[in-house]
């Protein structure tokens, strides 16, 4: 057995190597009789070899996965609270003002008299005063100057 090996249907397969080590860890503790365990403590190096493995998954979920979890529960907790007169700026670039709201359709203003109906899903993040996007806060920021 190679290890890894790729199947084109499923994937990549990795066996069960832990299992394998420590079955063989304990039979070879129990062959040798009282100075097996010995052994077995010095054939240990096998599961020595998961650890560098098992860090790298720790750091990957610590910075990657778990950073993005966060994120993408921040923006639906987002998209739960918006609100009429809310300044919005869709996926697309589209930016515009929340006018009404139909279950998952929103109808924003993008000019004057110019209303499109998006998804909920589109919506991007909303308007700070100075145009950037923001899905920090889904309150209505007050026009002052130009709107």
């Amino acid at each position: 057995m190679t290890g890894l090996t790729y199947a084109a249907n499923r994937g990549w397969k990795i066996p069960a190597m832990a299992a394998m080590t420590v079955f063989l860890t304990a039979s070879a503790a129990f062959a040798d009789g009282a100075g097996g365990v010995a052994d077995a403590m010095h054939n240990a190096g096998g599961l020595m070899q998961l650890v560098p493995i098992i860090l790298i998954f720790v750091v990957f979920y610590f910075l990657l996965i778990r950073p993005q979890q966060k994120q993408a529960k921040k923006h639906q907790q987002f998209l739960t609270d918006l609100k009429r007169g809310t300044k919005i700026v869709t996926r697309g670039g589209i930016h515009g003002v929340i006018t009404d709201m139909d279950g998952n359709v929103l109808t924003i203003e993008i000019a004057k008299e110019v209303r499109i109906k998006i998804s909920r899903d589109a919506v991007a993040g909303a308007l700070t005063k100075d145009g950037a996007v923001s899905v920090e806060t889904a309150e209505p920021k007050s026009s002052s100057g130009a709107s």
